[in-house]
């Protein structure tokens, strides 16, 4: 997928306020129009107009957009990093299925799995005076796997959208105080109530969603409340059968290995995953580790075994 510049597209500086580029898209919807255009590729120009303007003249759109494309270029190769939204917090209006549909891949892939929709919002009218809740927002938090384990408390900072008196984008930082519960899970939404946009009149403020995602581990594999964690085992423990020690978040167990099991096999320990309401499950997959042979002793028996056992494990190929 190739890297599109907005700005580009509509002719403004990287910099440019709010109002230059809504002047800037009204004169080139003047001249790409299909309605009254007579340019050949009109319906296409004007296509990538509007996809351009509503991005840059949304402050969130904007914000999310110059943050993942500082350094490309037009045409570049360009593939977002996996989570690359987390800590940005969004208003409940995100970025809806009907714009990453009409616009081109580029914009779906930026925003159409974006998490937003319509927040919370309900209107009443009391002596003389409307009042609303204000949005629900939205922010992704990166945790770590302990912290679904044990419970934690977390500062958080998120990173806020805003729109200056002069039309420039600026990003705010925020910091929270979070409790992040026992048994957290992957796509879990952690509600934070008052903490949203403010209410109109006595309506009362929303709150802030916050979807849990984890930072990689480098001994487990998240799939939503499931773990999968690979085992090594003796080539013996693996013929015999045994039972070995797993190490897990929360201390250790035993396991048994059935006799026979060949690399690639998995082993499922029901309630053995993220301790979630109901729990999740543990997948080991077995490898088959060979110790090397590394010494005279080791070539010895190896080359036993080759003339003990003759095996042959491509003979069901041939």
């Amino acid at each position: 997928m190739q890297y599109k510049d907005y700005y580009q597209v509509l002719g403004v500086k990287k910099d440019a306020a709010l109002a230059d580029i809504k002047k800037a898209f009204r004169k080139l919807a003047r001249k790409y129009h299909p309605d009254v255009s007579k340019e050949a590729n009109a319906e296409a120009k004007m296509k990538e107009i509007n996809e351009a303007y509503t991005v840059l003249s949304d402050v969130e759109k904007r914000a999310a957009y110059d943050q993942l494309g500082r350094g490309y270029k037009p045409g570049q190769e360009f593939k977002p990093p996996p989570n690359w939204d987390a800590g940005f917090e969004f208003s409940g209006r995100g970025f809806n299925a009907g714009e990453a549909s009409e616009f081109s891949d580029f914009f779906a892939e930026l925003f159409g799995k974006m998490r937003g929709g319509t927040g919370k919002q309900g209107g009443f009218y009391s002596q003389g005076k409307v009042s609303a809740r204000g949005e629900d927002h939205h922010a992704k938090v990166m945790l770590d796997l302990e912290d679904s384990f044990r419970g934690a408390s977390r500062q958080i900072g998120l990173r806020v959208p805003r729109m200056d008196p002069q039309g420039h984008v600026l990003l705010e930082n925020r910091l929270l105080n979070i409790k992040i519960p026992q048994g957290v899970y992957e796509g879990q939404i952690i509600r934070l109530a008052g903490q949203g946009a403010p209410g109109l009149g006595e309506g009362k403020t929303g709150d802030l969603l916050l979807e849990v995602c984890f930072n990689p581990h480098p001994r487990f594999r998240i799939d939503g409340r499931n773990l999968h964690l690979g085992l090594p085992v003796t080539p013996w423990e693996a013929a015999l059968g045994a039972m070995v020690n797993v190490h897990l978040i929360d201390g250790q167990l035993k396991v048994r290995i059935p006799e026979g099991t060949q690399s690639g096999r998995q082993l499922r320990l029901g309630g053995k995953g993220i301790p979630s309401r109901p729990p999740g499950d543990l997948f080991l997959d077995i490898q088959v580790v060979l110790p090397p042979a590394d010494t005279e002793k080791a070539r010895q028996l190896y080359r036993s075994m080759a003339q003990e056992l003759a095996f042959d494990p491509r003979a069901a190929r041939s």
